[in-house]
């Protein structure tokens, strides 16, 4: 089940917006600021319709697309004020169009959402990534569920790693069937599963069986299986998984090798510490904390 969590209010959406002025404050010049606060008055105001979706499209243009590369203190900041939220990698346009989006909420949850509608039927590849990123940052979270899901079907990657990775809002919402269709599709795509918040804490028996029979396909196609794989089936490894890694750890890549040491090493089964022990610097390594997850990705 999704976990629970506490998702914007409307004097969160202030507070939000607060925060991105201010990340936004020394990253942009003083006509884009003007812009800024000039567009986002239009927008809370209403009186013009059309003035999001004309705001949104102009950022990149008014604001530049540099890199938001915030300090560690303003990424604290904002985990502080919203948990889980990781700007890493965002733009200034991103965070400006967030902040627009922000402005359209006006206390109705069901309004916002329908503009988010709107908006989400003409957006282009930019303005899609932008909004999905922005998701742990909105309000009404459950209503905005179908254009998560819909980040999480595109065929294109950066638009599904917008959602995946770095992302509290698919940890906090989605159903199980969601969340493992986020994650087998993850490896199949080729990105990586460390990026993905709450991975630990939603693995399940399911996701893991859908893993081995990916994992089976693979094998039998003769291609490389992902070392991040076995994370999800750690918990849920029996004898035959068991026999798989120990073959893995003795016969395969360096980063074949951590992944299934750091596998074997979280498997409760007594055959996974003997094999787990026929590698005693890997052994030794995942049981101290120095080889992670985050290594082998």
């Amino acid at each position: 089940m999704p976990m629970t969590e506490r998702h914007p209010s409307q004097t969160d959406v202030q507070e939000l917006s607060a925060l991105l002025r201010g990340w936004l404050a020394h990253r942009v010049s003083d006509d884009a600021r003007a812009w800024i606060d000039q567009q986002v008055g239009a927008i809370a105001g209403g009186e013009r319709p059309l003035a999001l979706g004309v705001a949104i499209g102009l950022a990149p243009r008014k604001v530049g697309k540099a890199d938001l590369d915030l300090t560690p203190a303003e990424q604290a900041a904002g985990r502080a004020l919203r948990p889980g939220l990781d700007p890493t990698g965002w733009s200034v346009d991103q965070a400006a169009r967030i902040l627009l989006v922000l402005a359209s909420f006006r206390g109705d949850d069901v309004a916002f959402a329908s503009g988010i509608e709107r908006f989400f039927a003409t957006a282009e590849i930019g303005e899609q990534i932008a909004l999905l990123r922005g998701l742990p940052m909105f309000p009404a979270p459950e209503r905005l569920l179908p254009y998560a899901a819909e980040g999480i079907r595109s065929a294109m990657q950066p638009v599904f790693e917008a959602v995946a990775h770095r992302n509290p809002y698919p940890r906090e919402c989605f159903s199980e069937a969601q969340w493992n269709q986020m994650v087998v599709k993850t490896l199949f795509i080729g990105s990586r599963l460390a990026p993905i918040q709450g991975l630990d804490a939603r693995r399940n028996a399911d996701l893991a069986r859908m893993l081995l029979d990916y994992a089976a396909e693979r094998r039998a196609a003769g291609r490389s299986i992902s070392p991040e794989l076995w994370r999800c089936v750690a918990p849920f490894a029996g004898d035959t998984e068991v026999t798989t890694l120990a073959t893995i750890l003795r016969d395969g890549t360096e980063s074949e090798r951590r992944g299934a040491a750091l596998a074997l090493a979280e498997c409760q089964l007594a055959s996974a510490k003997v094999a787990l022990d026929t590698a005693p610097d890997l052994a030794s390594a995942a049981r101290d904390g120095r080889l992670t997850w985050d290594s082998v990705a």
